[in-house]
């Protein structure tokens, strides 16, 4: 089977693309014929090992000091159960489905995967039945996050909401979740992108280039920052006494819960994926380059098939 890995840390070109051997599933593992996975930040930042310099020597050590541990980059993917080890009841052949391969040995940028029905870390679940493979791969890293971030706010009905960095994949998430849940959402983003956010449901849509949102005289009770790219000085200004500061830059612990209310959302068409642009698996490197520049909009998904 083919999958693309990469040996060494350092630009995309890194990434090759291999042939290896095709997993059989344990007795607790679902052998998973992939369809969709996508290419995040998270890959980037793996991949090259561009950290901020007191991160960088933790985040080696975690992930590899001199080169990857996991060969195989992806955290999220949608595709088809294509065989079932001895003791599974919870997935049966041909079962659609779409989650995250967190913890496991390998990720997703290939075109077969084995993962336990059960475990600690990552999720699991039948892929949202009015999406598609590609949309549902791109679902859970930001979708998950955007929601528990907004969890972490305590989002109410009613509640003025600032999203900073709206047009990315969290961001993106954050808008929808937050207008789902009755929200009132202003936007910061790029001009070129009004058209988009205003599609996902925001209110009000702020040019980060034309205007500082920590100068705006209305007052919120939650500031999100989406992309890592503010700091809790610039939100207090504008926070509500009591109001709440949440960004990606912060640990986050997405469970099992945190995907189902997002499946539920998807169903009831309260979310939906926003693609930016597809990719094969054969042109990995050139979806890297591309996620890279820093200029995507919602996700970028690569197409295993």
């Amino acid at each position: 089977m083919k999958a693309a890995i990469y040996t060494k840390y350092g630009s995309p070109d890194v990434l090759k693309l291999v042939d290896i051997k095709k997993p059989t599933p344990k007795a607790n593992e679902i052998l998973v014929k992939i369809k969709a996975t996508t290419v995040t930040s998270g890959d980037v930042r793996l991949r090259s090992s561009n950290f901020p310099l007191l991160a960088w020597l933790p985040v080696r050590i975690m992930f590899g000091l001199f080169k990857p541990k996991k060969e195989i980059l992806g955290h999220e993917f949608a595709g088809v159960v294509e065989a079932i080890g001895k003791d599974v009841t919870k997935y049966k052949v041909g079962d659609e489905i779409f989650g995250t391969p967190t913890l496991l040995k390998t990720g997703s940028y290939t075109e077969y995967i084995c993962i336990p029905e059960d475990r600690k870390k990552g999720v699991l679940s039948l892929k949202p039945k009015n999406l598609s493979f590609e949309e549902a791969a791109a679902l859970p890293v930001g979708g998950m996050t955007a929601s528990f971030l907004l969890n972490k706010a305590k989002l109410k009905e009613g509640q003025q909401v600032l999203i900073y960095g709206a047009s990315g994949s969290v961001g993106s998430y954050a808008v929808q979740i937050a207008r789902a849940h009755g929200a009132n959402v202003a936007a910061v983003c790029s001009s070129s992108n009004f058209d988009l956010v205003k599609s996902l449901g925001a209110d009000r849509v702020i040019d980060y280039m034309k205007a500082d949102y920590s100068r705006l005289e209305d007052k919120f009770d939650i500031v999100f920052d989406a992309v890592g790219k503010t700091s809790t000085s610039k939100a207090k200004k504008v926070l509500k006494k009591g109001g709440h500061f949440v960004t990606v830059k912060s640990l986050t612990n997405p469970t099992q819960e945190h995907l189902d209310k997002l499946k539920d959302l998807a169903e009831r068409q309260k979310i939906k994926p926003y693609i930016d642009k597809y990719f094969p698996l054969s042109e990995i490197v050139a979806a890297h380059k591309y996620v890279e520049q820093g200029r995507k909009k919602g996700n970028v998904v690569i197409k295993v098939e």
